[in-house]
């Protein structure tokens, strides 16, 4: 028997699954360009082109709708790191390849470090309570921390690194310079976007990151 519109598979869920993502493909934008205080649903629903209604019918409220829209940001992140098979090359080379990727993947993503700004304005309270979140991030920890343990093993990183506070420094050092390059650049005087500045600031990070977990 054919599945009627009102089975998961049937048309209805299909037009529901269309909709929520040309919502959140929508209040993406509007959350990149204007944070989350500045945003507002009836442009989403304007951009999206579907009655304002319907998005509170299906995320409840603008901040659910931005919870949603991080969780969505962060499986996309993951999912790219996912695909890179880092389990799959030596220790060394894993963790540069993982600190070159975070570096790109936020030049090529502003909008990701835009959503982390308005996040953290408002004291991480969506995320506090994002299962999702929680669980879309686990494998990075593991990834990290069996290409740690691999080079533990092989003897060409030192024991005793944590991969959590390893990986916040991998991000934290490409994420403050990105978020901070038009007062950077304005106190040092040089312009700190160029190609070659880039290209200086990743080789720096790499650095630093493989400095610290390579024996000596």
């Amino acid at each position: 028997m054919p599945a009627s519109d009102e089975t998961p598979s049937g048309p209805r869920s299909r037009d529901a699954d269309r909709s929520q993502q040309t919502i959140l493909e929508a209040a993406s934008a509007e959350f990149a360009q204007h944070g989350l205080a500045g945003a507002r649903v009836d442009r989403i629903a304007e951009q999206a082109g579907l009655n304002k209604r319907l998005i509170y019918y299906y995320f409840g409220s603008k901040d659910d709708l931005f919870l949603a829209v991080l969780e969505a940001a962060y499986a996309q992140i993951r999912q790219a790191e996912q695909a890179l098979h880092l389990q799959d090359m030596p220790p060394a080379q894993a963790l540069r390849r993982l600190t070159e990727f975070t570096w790109d993947y936020y030049i090529a993503h502003p909008e990701f470090l835009t959503f982390l700004n308005s996040e953290n304005l408002h004291q991480g309270r969506h995320l506090a309570h994002s299962r999702r979140a929680q669980d879309v991030n686990s494998p990075l920890v593991e990834t990290l921390g069996g290409i740690l343990e691999r080079g533990r093993q092989d003897g060409s990183f030192r024991g005793g690194i944590d991969p959590v506070q390893l990986y916040v420094s991998i991000a934290g050092m490409a994420y403050f310079y990105l978020s901070n390059r038009f007062t950077l650049s304005a106190i040092f005087g040089r312009d700190l976007m160029t190609p070659k500045a880039r290209n200086e600031r990743l080789n720096h990070i790499c650095d630093v990151v493989l400095g610290y977990a390579l024996r000596d």
